[in-house]
């Protein structure tokens, strides 16, 4: 019975620390542009230099 009343008060604990770091990732931004970064992994980038490896 004793296990119960430690582990209850630290599974509430760390559910709280879960729930405040999710808020703190909503407010902060990181769910603003989900498809961005899905989209540069598909497209390359223009290349805006030529290669300075190509010998010309």
């Amino acid at each position: 019975m004793t296990n119960l009343a430690i582990l209850i008060p630290v599974a509430l604990f760390l559910g709280a620390i879960g729930l405040l770091a999710f808020l703190w990732s909503l407010r902060s931004g990181q769910y603003d542009d989900l498809d961005g970064a899905a989209e540069r992994i598909l497209f390359d980038a223009p290349d805006d230099e030529p290669d300075s490896r190509s010998g010309s």
